[in-house]
């Protein structure tokens, strides 16, 4: 008996030694990024559906400093539309449809009769995006917002031509989750958001889980436990803004009130309810499972690149075993789950202020299974750059010849300070803020990049741009010359030089 109680004494030993530092090293990681500036959102980490992580970082709202929490809500963007594939999986068992199927087989309107279901699951049909069927009509009633109804009936009378044949490759696009939504409803005679919440979230006992459309999404106010999506205006910026609150942005999410690929808002722990759901056959069997996971092959026979099964995407790296996984983006927000069905590991995670959650997630991945994963550092020219803007040149100056010394906490990246001084510029806006030009620091930190980086053409190019931006036309053209003497080819400074110069 004491034998046998010193052995079982040891496994527990043992597996507490071996559970202790997967965890702390997961701590370690994420606790990085958040003091990088990195990560604001939450994390869960499970093995065979029981919780080994979980932990909130940053904040659900930057201006009211209200913190991230377990059980806060966030948009979970694209990671809906494994609800409207569980759906048409689900449809297919019971007989309504076959994803071999002809789309217009349901929807005889539809204009494209060689598309079939499952080229619209795996992202392969050749449709272009749904603002080629509708720009036109927007810019002749801006304040109509179209939605699924308006689908088909503008389709059909304006078709245009597909970007290749259906199998032919594969493009990621919203459209075709669209047109899952339509097939949904009328394989099933009920709505797509009656359908999803009766047969997928009832079932997986998802009850935090909401139907929330996009155009509401990016209008919400107040509304208590939901984590905004955030941006940071500039890469110097310390403080990040909702991103509900810049017009353009707001403006682009409520132009189309579509629906089949972004709707809901969630939780971690219902989407590890509903990871447990696709094992425990309370959605699908295991032959839709088993096919969901495979890639779909194209018409030439070879596997789509981007490795999408019924809905799932496939990890090309298979070393921790079979992956599959959805991620989910809008302005201000990433998310995803990762789910790794040979050693039955999950890992959720959204972020509500960067565009990571994927890599993010796929690092955590690898921290589980033991594999090394380097400990985030800091951005030299994020910090550089909030210095300089603060404090000013001699401050920065000071303060990068510490920091570059640091290699321990600090990275330096030629792109990373190209791009700040780009942002200083004014030429880095993909959010169409209004115009901010700061052409003397953009100047100081495009010749901090060329010293650094003397072997690059592009950061000489950078140079000569900013240069120029500056009225310093002569040492352009040297900056240029420079740039031209590394790269003949840089069609870009022969341009420059020409236009300069007058040749």
């Amino acid at each position: 008996m004491r034998t046998i109680l010193l052995s079982l004494l040891l496994v527990i030993h043992m597996v507490i030694v071996q559970a202790q530092p997967t965890t702390a090293t997961l701590d370690r990681f994420f606790d990085a990024m958040a003091a990088n500036q990195q990560f604001s959102g939450n994390v869960l980490i499970a093995e065979h559906g029981k919780v080994l992580f979980r932990k909130s970082y940053g904040f659900a709202d930057f201006g009211k400093q209200l913190p991230n929490t377990p059980d806060i809500r966030f948009p979970i963007a694209s990671i809906s539309k494994l609800l409207t594939a569980t759906a048409i999986l689900q449809l297919q068992e019971k007989g309504k449809l076959n994803v071999s199927d002809a789309v217009r087989k349901l929807l005889p309107e539809f204009p494209y009769p060689e598309i079939k279901i499952r080229q619209l699951l795996s992202h392969t049909s050749g449709l272009p995006p749904y603002n080629r069927y509708f720009d036109s009509l927007r810019k002749e009633s801006p304040q109509r917002i179209f939605y699924n109804a308006d689908f088909l009936p503008q389709v059909a009378a304006h078709p245009v031509p597909l970007i290749y044949a259906p199998g032919d490759n594969g493009n990621y696009d919203n459209i075709n989750y669209l047109v899952l939504a339509l097939v949904i409803e009328k394989a099933s005679g009920m709505s797509y958001k009656e359908y999803i919440q009766k047969m997928v979230l009832r079932p997986a006992n998802m009850r935090h889980t909401v139907f929330l459309p996009l155009t509401d999404q990016y209008n919400l106010q107040d509304v208590g436990k939901f984590a905004y999506p955030h941006l940071y205006r500039h890469r110097y910026d310390s403080f990040a803004i909702k991103a509900n609150s810049v017009p353009y942005i707001r403006e682009y999410w409520t132009a189309y009130g579509f629906s089949g690929f972004g709707d809901y808002v969630s939780t971690v722990e219902d989407l590890l309810l509903f990871d447990e759901a696709w094992y425990g056959h309370k959605l699908v069997s295991d032959i839709s499972r088993d096919s969901a996971y495979k890639p779909q092959l194209l018409n030439s026979g070879t596997a789509n690149r981007n490795l999408f099964g019924l809905g799932w995407e496939i990890a090309a790296d298979s070393s921790n075993g079979l992956v599959v996984y959805h991620a989910g983006a809008a302005t201000g927000l990433s998310c995803v789950l990762l789910r790794n069905i040979s050693r039955r590991q999950t890992v959720i995670l959204f972020d509500n202020a960067h565009f990571t959650a994927q890599a993010t997630g796929m690092k955590a991945l690898s921290l589980l299974n033991n594999r090394t994963v380097p400990l985030p550092k800091k951005n030299i020219a994020t910090a550089y750059g909030r210095i300089l803007m603060q404090q000013g040149e001699a401050a920065a100056a000071k303060a990068f010849a510490e920091m570059e010394k640091d290699t321990a906490t600090y990275f330096i990246d030629e792109e990373e300070i190209n791009l700040l001084g780009y942002d200083l510029m004014g030429n880095d806006n993909p959010f169409h803020f209004p115009e901010e030009h700061h052409f003397r620091e953009a100047l100081i930190v495009f010749k901090l990049n060329a010293d650094l980086f003397p072997g690059s053409w592009n950061a000489w190019d950078s140079y000569g741009e900013a240069l120029l931006a500056n009225g310093r036309k002569e040492e352009a053209i040297a900056m240029y010359r420079k740039s031209m003497e590394l790269n003949p080819n840089n069609e870009n400074g022969r341009k420059m030089l020409q236009q300069i110069e007058g040749k």
